[in-house]
């Protein structure tokens, strides 16, 4: 078997091992120390944020985001369709019900369409949403200005789940920090990665200092162990925020190689007819955390699922583009606002969508065999 080229494996930079010899040296093993700290100011101000919350997971970042913005039962909350789960689960932990927003095609992100039908039919029942959680999709900052307006002028706050887009601009102001709350997560395949981790950030110190609050098992100051409300464990070790300060550091270098990889593929692969790779919103700096493409059907005659098995027998792995949320299991029965009458876009994307291998780690030899192989199965098909 040939050496396994990963769609996104953790990349580390050398200098991770200075930070955690340090926690080591210094005892500082448990969820709070310098590191978590650091790497809470760091973050804090590499998105131009006021204060940061290094938490375990960006889920729980979300969970929390929800919580301060006191979502609980019988609360509505929207949600961007074409994404991971993990962007809707704490809506469940909170008691809360979902309703889903469709994607539009210059971004892939929320549709400012279909969150307006959403918007005006709550507002038309008296039953706006808590909050709005707007996903960035693979690295791809959504259609911000039109979002926050809408925002705005239905009073409803945005959670901006920036999981997948850590290093990205919009206007040239940071992804994260669009909403009353920012998510990044560091989970192993993510960007910069402590192996698991996430991070809230918001503009609203309090917030975030209540946010530590409820991670850290919602402890009253008192000598004992004392606790007037619910809360969980949710906070960043030490160690594991050591990871990330070194990661952070080569984050920029990271996006430029994921953009150059990015821009090999388009080169390679661009002008195969009815391939159509996902597009850069105007005056925006996406990380181009993943690769991805669409295949039209009436132009190409291998699907996704195809193209995915024949890379996968060459020991490569690639995905197809996040299933909807809206035609999950869990979710069956949940409300959808689609883009068009007739154009429910995150459904296309799902059906013609392809994630290509796009580490930082890969080298120009791994890419090059990827783009064989795609080039070798669909120009092969074509011909026959």
């Amino acid at each position: 078997m040939t050496e396994r080229i990963f769609l996104s494996s953790p990349h580390m930079s050398g200098k991770e091992q200075h930070y955690i010899n340090q926690a080591f040296e210094t005892n500082w093993i448990a969820p709070l120390g310098p590191n978590v700290d650091a790497f809470e100011r760091e973050i804090a101000d590499y998105v131009k944020m006021t204060d940061a919350a290094a938490t375990s997971s960006g889920t729980a970042a979300i969970h929390l985001a929800l919580e301060l913005l006191g979502v609980g039962k019988e609360d509505v909350v929207f949600c961007s369709s074409l994404t991971f789960i993990a962007s809707a689960n704490p809506i469940l932990y909170s008691g809360a019900t979902p309703v889903f927003i469709d994607s539009e095609v210059t971004t892939w992100n929320m549709s400012p369409v279909a969150l307006e039908k959403a918007l005006k039919d709550a507002k038309e029942k008296g039953e706006l949403p808590r909050a709005i959680i707007i996903v960035n999709l693979y690295g791809q900052v959504a259609m911000m200005d039109e979002l926050v307006k809408l925002s705005e002028e239905y009073g409803v706050p945005i959670v901006e789940d920036a999981a997948e887009s850590l290093g990205a601009l919009y206007k040239g102001q940071p992804s994260g920090s669009f909403g009353r709350f920012g998510i990044f997560s560091f989970n192993g395949n993510k960007i910069i990665t402590t192996s698991g981790g996430g991070m809230l950030v918001s503009n609203d110190a309090q917030a975030l200092k209540k946010a530590r609050f409820l991670a850290t098992q919602a402890r009253d100051p008192a000598i004992h162990y004392q606790h007037s409300v619910v809360g969980y464990n949710y906070r960043l070790s030490n160690i594991l925020a050591g990871v990330g300060r070194a990661q952070l550091q080569v984050l920029d270098e990271r996006v430029n190689t994921r953009r150059a990889i990015f821009n090999r593929y388009v080169e390679a692969l661009g002008e195969i007819e009815g391939l159509k790779f996902m597009p850069e919103l105007e005056d925006t700096y996406g990380n181009r955390w993943l690769t991805t493409f669409t295949l039209d059907p009436k132009k190409v005659k291998v699907t996704p699922h195809e193209l995915i098995e024949e890379l996968g027998k060459e020991n490569i792995e690639a995905r197809p583009v996040w299933k909807p949320l809206h035609l999950q299991p869990l979710f069956e029965g949940c409300e959808f606002y689609a883009h068009g009458t007739d154009d429910i876009v995150s459904e296309w994307l799902f059906e013609t969508g392809v994630c290509l291998p796009s580490g930082s780690n890969m080298t120009i030899e791994q890419q090059n065999k990827v783009i064989k192989k795609i080039k070798k199965v669909l120009i092969l098909k074509m011909e026959n």
